[in-house]
């Protein structure tokens, strides 16, 4: 019998996530269709798209108020679909802002509600765990502190590890990936991964190609790979690359007209800049990024999802992040917190529960600084092992079948759901 999975996923990281689930519901039950709003790897999986994730791409509260007629205007549509048709389950990836709200109201209804991802809660704002309460039938975490943290507050969870710890290879081949990008193989090469959202490029990767500047001063020959998530992005990149130059840069980007049939290929930004192109043949279920953090000997990586990507290819980073001050304002004023619960905003560092890798956040990460600890990243090979060892244990405490795991709990919701309608059904009794 076909059933309905309705699903939201709002950048990147969750649409990749996401697709690797329901690839995962859909071997367990071949009946199910998708429906909602996610990106390229869920479309790919199947999934009726009634909008675009960059309709919920937004970061901050800047972003977020440019953005609230588009929000609005989703969330209104997306909303009444759902009750006025009601999935068997609806699935929440991330985004929370955006996902719990609608979890809250599709719950009211008695639609089945599953979040995917939890809110940061153990660093951030953890009064919220209220709201996931009452917004959330069952809650899928993917690392394991945080599946005591809803047992203490009488949530249903469940730990699914992380789909990115099965999806990576646990021995990751740098020769081969240099081989696919064209890089010879004893370069020195540096992974720079400045973000996926617009604030992030305007901020971030201006300070990352001083960095790579001040690198190159030092290693004329370091090669530098820059993955890019899509063409808005990449144009943006390109905008800032014109103001800070540097040599055997190679940006790896998914070709739009290729897209759905998973080839990728770099482009160039600029006639007048030193830039490869650069071939970076895959899969479309295998991120651009993989390629350069396979084939990099170091990377420097926004913080998010890209750093926990970065641990499981095993290597050696630096970790940064930067906003603008009004926004960090903002932020602080809307948290009550001037710093995060933990000592650190890496996902590496926090499961590890230890400082493994430098973190250089604001007024810290400045060019110098950060070029200092990158460059200390290549010449410690020592320090680069101990890391490698740290980040092999991290990949296997996550490496649990993630797809699996998260099916059987949203396939048994659904046949919960099914069999109370069918008993209402038969006791005339009219369901949402």
């Amino acid at each position: 019998m076909t059933w309905r999975l309705g699903l939201v996923a709002g950048e990147p990281s969750g649409d990749l996530i996401a697709a690797r689930v329901l690839a995962g519901v859909q071997r367990a039950d071949a009946e199910v269709r998708a429906e909602g709003i996610g990106g390229p790897q869920l479309t790919q999986q199947g999934l009726t798209l009634w909008h675009p994730m960059q309709a919920l791409t937004v970061f901050g509260y800047l972003d977020a108020l440019k953005q609230v007629p588009t929000l609005v205007r989703t969330y209104l549509d997306v909303k009444r679909r759902w009750l006025e048709h009601p999935p068997g389950v609806f699935l929440g990836i991330d985004a929370p802002d955006f996902n719990l709200r609608l979890e809250h109201t599709l719950k009211q209804a008695g639609i089945p509600t599953v979040h995917l991802v939890s809110p940061s809660i153990w660093a951030w704002r953890y009064e919220r765990i209220h709201h996931i309460r009452e917004a959330v039938s069952h809650m899928l975490v993917m690392f394991p502190f945080e599946e005591a943290l809803y047992q203490k507050e009488k949530i249903p969870v469940t730990f699914v590890g992380h789909p990115l710890a099965d999806a990576i290879a646990q021995e990751p081949d740098r020769a081969a990936a240099r081989e696919r990008l064209g890089l010879e193989t004893e370069s020195r090469v540096l992974a720079m991964l400045p973000g996926s959202r617009a604030s992030e490029i305007k901020w971030i990767a201006p300070r990352f190609l001083q960095t790579v500047q001040r690198l190159q001063k030092r290693d004329p020959r370091l090669h530098v790979l820059v993955p890019m998530v899509n063409t808005a992005r990449l144009a943006e990149f390109k905008d800032i690359l014109q103001r800070y130059p540097v040599e055997n840069l190679h940006i790896l980007s998914a070709k739009p007209s290729q897209a759905v049939a998973g080839s990728f290929m770099s482009k160039a930004p600029a006639d007048n800049q030193d830039v490869s192109l650069r071939p970076a043949t895959a899969t479309l279920a295998r991120p651009v990024a993989w390629d350069a953090l396979e084939a990099c000997d170091v990377a420097l990586v926004a913080s998010g999802t890209a750093t926990l990507e970065t641990a499981l290819f095993k290597r050696p980073m630096v970790i940064s992040y930067a906003v603008s001050p009004w926004v960090r304002r903002i932020m602080a004023w809307k948290s009550g917190q001037q710093r995060p619960y933990v000592p650190w905003v890496g996902l590496p560092n926090v499961l590890l529960n230890d400082s493994v890798v430098p973190e250089l956040i604001q007024e810290d990460a400045t060019p110098e600084k950060l070029a200092e600890a990158v460059y200390e990243k290549f010449i410690d090979e020592r320090k680069a092992r101990e890391i490698e060892a740290r980040f092999h244990s991290l990949h296997h405490s996550l490496r649990c079948d993630t797809a699996s795991r998260a099916a059987q709990v949203i396939l048994e919701l659904a046949h919960r759901g099914r069999a109370s309608v069918t008993r209402a059904g038969s006791a005339g009794i009219k369901t949402p």
